[in-house]
């Protein structure tokens, strides 16, 4: 079987070492990539900056994007990824810790295939982490590339 990558698209050290310590305890061993801010997960998407030249056709089965970001904020991102054809059906799930209704609402219009708060907790972190490997990774059927 393939190894899918997922793409990680967070600030926050201790919540991309969350991430990855669930994913790990979930035994997902994905090949996943990490960016820091929204303009290094565009450049990342699109081949752009310190990534022109990666190959494009290795593309994340799934984004996890945060919301609050530096520099180019997660809508944008999610924005610029649903209207380009390159990424447009490319699974995107919002993972934040953002509790604001207009953040639901604007993620899903933007064409979010999920929003997902992160948990306090981390075994309840680890729970959904696990549900989103097993949904996303395994039982759902992606869009031909």
């Amino acid at each position: 079987m393939e190894n899918k990558m997922i793409l990680l698209v967070e600030d926050n050290p201790d919540d991309e070492a969350l991430t990855v310590r669930a994913l790990r305890k979930n035994n997902i061993a994905n090949r996943l990539s990490v960016v820091r801010d929204g303009a290094e997960a565009l450049d990342f998407l699109f081949g752009a900056g310190s990534y022109a030249g990666r190959d494009l056709n290795d593309m994340p089965e799934i984004v996890l994007l945060d919301l609050k970001l530096p520099k180019v904020d997660g809508l944008e991102v999610l924005r610029r990824i649903r209207e380009d054809p390159r990424t447009q059906l490319l699974p995107v799930v919002i993972l934040t810790s953002s509790r604001e209704e207009q953040d639901l609402i604007a993620g899903y219009k933007l064409g979010a295939n999920s929003y997902v708060r992160k948990p306090v907790d981390f075994s309840q972190f680890v729970e959904a982490v696990h549900q989103l490997g097993l949904y996303w990774l395994v039982l759902n059927e992606a869009p031909p590339r």
